[in-house]
C-alpha cells in the first residue's frame, strides 16, 4: 500500500494513557509496516490546560518506547493562521456562516428545547442572516451543516460502515468568539495539510468523525481512511479508569511503568496484543510487530487490560535482556532504595543472579537489597533455621572460610563438606548460611550469592549472625 501516513495528536492536558499509547503504537506499526510516515502532532489549542511539561512527557514517553516520527512535533497553537484563513473562505462559499447568538440566548433556546424533550442543539437562526447584517458584532463560526442526507463512516478497524443522518448533526463551531478554532475543525484541516491517509483512534471519537467528513468535503479535501479501536477495560470490566494522584501511582497512565520498572519491549508487546493478534503468538519484538502488523488482525471489541499478564511479559523480557542493559537501568531503583552502586562487573554478576526470578526491575532491585547492605533477619527465618544448635557451626565455618584463598564455588563446597564432617556429618547447613547472609529464606544459588558478596563480607555476616544467636 503506497503512500501511507498515520499520525498521533494527543493533547497535552494531562497524562498520557494507556489507551492514547495504544493508539500511537498501532499508528506507527502500520505506518512502518507499509514503509510509510508517522507524523505527531501536538492537539494544544486547549491553552488553559495544555502544558510544557506534559509535552515533555508525551515525547519522552514515546521515545521510551521506542516510537520515532517522521515529521513533528507539530502544534497546533503555532497553526492559527491557517485554521482562520480556511475558516474564511468556507464563509465566503457559504459552508460556513457567522452566528451573532449570545450566550444567553443560546442557554435560554437549549432550555426550551429540553422542556419539549427535544435534543438541544442550535436552531440554526443565524444561517439566514446576510453577513453583511452582522459586520462588527461579536460572533463565532459555524458549519453550514447539510440539513438531509446521510454521512458513511466505513470503519477498517470495527469493520463495518456506521451511517449518521445529517439532520442529526449540529452547526458545530469552528471558530469561537476568542478567535481559537474548535476540535473538530482543526482535525479536518491538519490531517488534510498533512496528507494523512489513515486517522487511526480510540472508538470514543467516532461520533467527531460524521462532523470532521463533512469539513473534509467543504473544504474539497481528500477523506482518509478511518479506524476506530474500542475502548481498553479495566481487570473488572468498564473504561479503564484513572486514579488520582501522580501518573506513576496509576496503571492507566504510561508513567507508571518505567517508574515501577517495566521494560519498555514488555509494554509494546503487551500493548499489541491488546486488541490484535497474529495466530497463537504470544512473544513479539518490535521488528516482528512492524512486519506483521495489520488492521485486518485487530479486535473489534474491547480489550480487558490484566496486569498479571503484562508482569508474565515483562518477566520473559527480563530473562532475555541482556544483563549489562538491566544493571544500567536497575541503579535509579537502587538509589531510590538508599543503595549506591555503581555500573561494573560485580552488579553485571548481581543481575545474572536474579534474572530468572524477577518480574520488573522494581523487584530486581527489591531482591538485590542485602548484596549492597545487611539485611534484618526474617523473625519466622530466625527462628527456625539460627537456633543455638547451629551458632558454633556458623563460627567455624566464618573461621574456615577467612583464610580460603582463591574464595570459590568449588573451595566452598569443599569447606563447609569439611566443617560438616566435624561436627557430625548430618548438620543442614545451607538454610542457616542463607539466612544469615541475606535475611530470609529464598535467594538465589547459595554460593552465586557468597562469591558475590566476597570472602570478608561472608565471614562478617556469619560471625555477626553467630553471635547474635549466642547474645
Amino acid at each position: 500500500m503506497p503512500n501511507v501516513v498515520t499520525r498521533f495528536a494527543p493533547s497535552p492536558t494531562g497524562r498520557l494513557t494507556i489507551g492514547g499509547v495504544r493508539t500511537a503504537l498501532f499508528s506507527w506499526l502500520y505506518a512502518r509496516r507499509h514503509e510509510g510516515k508517522f507524523i505527531l502532532r501536538i492537539e494544544d489549542t486547549d491553552q488553559e490546560r495544555s502544558t510544557p511539561e506534559n509535552v515533555q512527557v508525551i515525547l519522552d514517553s514515546l521515545s521510551w518506547l521506542g516510537i520515532d516520527w517522521d515529521e513533528g512535533p507539530y502544534f497546533q497553537a503555532r497553526r492559527m493562521e491557517l485554521y482562520r484563513k480556511e475558516a474564511e473562505r468556507l464563509v465566503a462559499e457559504g459552508k460556513a456562516y457567522r452566528c451573532v447568538c449570545t450566550k444567553e440566548e443560546l442557554d435560554a433556546r437549549r432550555k426550551e428545547m429540553e422542556a419539549r424533550k427535544e435534543k438541544p442543539r442550535y436552531d440554526g437562526r443565524c444561517r439566514s442572516v446576510p453577513e453583511a447584517a452582522k459586520a462588527g458584532l461579536p460572533s463565532v463560526i459555524r458549519f453550514r451543516t447539510p440539513p438531509d442526507g446521510e454521512t458513511e463512516v466505513r470503519d477498517l478497524v470495527l469493520k463495518k460502515t456506521i451511517v449518521f443522518r445529517n439532520s442529526e448533526l449540529d452547526d458545530l463551531i469552528l471558530i469561537r468568539s476568542d478567535g481559537w478554532p474548535t476540535y473538530n475543525f482543526v482535525v479536518a484541516v491538519d490531517d488534510s495539510s498533512m496528507r494523512v491517509t489513515h486517522v487511526l483512534r480510540g472508538d470514543d471519537h467516532l461520533n467527531n468523525t460524521p462532523k470532521q467528513i463533512l469539513i473534509y468535503d467543504a473544504l474539497g479535501y481528500p477523506v482518509p481512511h478511518f479506524g476506530h479501536f474500542p475502548l481498553i477495560h479495566g481487570t473488572e470490566g468498564g473504561k479503564m479508569s484513572k486514579r488520582e494522584g501522580k501518573d506513576f501511582d496509576d496503571p492507566s497512565s504510561l508513567g507508571y511503568y518505567p517508574r515501577h520498572g517495566f521494560l519498555p519491549e514488555a509494554v509494546v508487546n503487551y500493548l499489541a496484543r491488546l486488541g490484535w493478534g497474529h495466530g497463537d503468538q504470544e512473544i513479539f519484538t518490535v521488528e516482528e510487530l512492524k512486519s506483521l502488523f495489520s488492521l485486518e488482525g485487530t479486535n473489534n471489541s474491547a480489550s480487558r487490560f490484566d496486569m498479571t499478564k503484562l508482569l508474565h511479559l515483562d518477566a520473559h523480557w527480563i530473562k532475555a535482556a541482556d544483563p549489562a542493559r538491566l544493571a544500567r537501568l536497575l541503579l535509579p531503583f537502587l538509589k531510590d532504595r538508599g543503595i549506591e552502586a555503581s555500573e561494573g562487573e560485580r552488579l553485571v554478576k548481581v543481575v545474572r543472579t536474579l534474572q530468572e526470578r524477577s518480574r520488573t526491575l522494581e523487584e530486581m532491585a527489591d531482591a538485590a537489597e542485602f548484596y549492597f547492605r545487611e539485611k534484618p533477619t526474617d523473625p519466622k527465618a530466625s527462628a527456625k533455621f539460627l537456633t543455638p544448635e547451629i551458632a558454633p557451626v556458623l563460627r567455624d565455618i566464618a573461621e574456615a572460610f577467612s583464610s580460603l584463598d582463591p574464595f570459590t564455588p568449588s573451595g566452598m563446597e569443599e569447606t563447609l563438606h569439611a566443617v560438616v564432617e566435624r561436627h557430625g556429618g548430618n548438620l543442614k547447613v545451607h538454610q542457616p548460611i542463607r539466612v544469615a547472609l541475606t535475611g530470609g529464606t529464598a535467594s538465589p544459588g547459595l554460593f552465586e550469592v557468597m562469591e558475590i558478596l566476597g570472602r570478608d563480607e561472608v565471614v562478617r555476616r556469619l560471625g555477626g549472625a553467630a553471635g547474635r544467636i549466642g547474645a
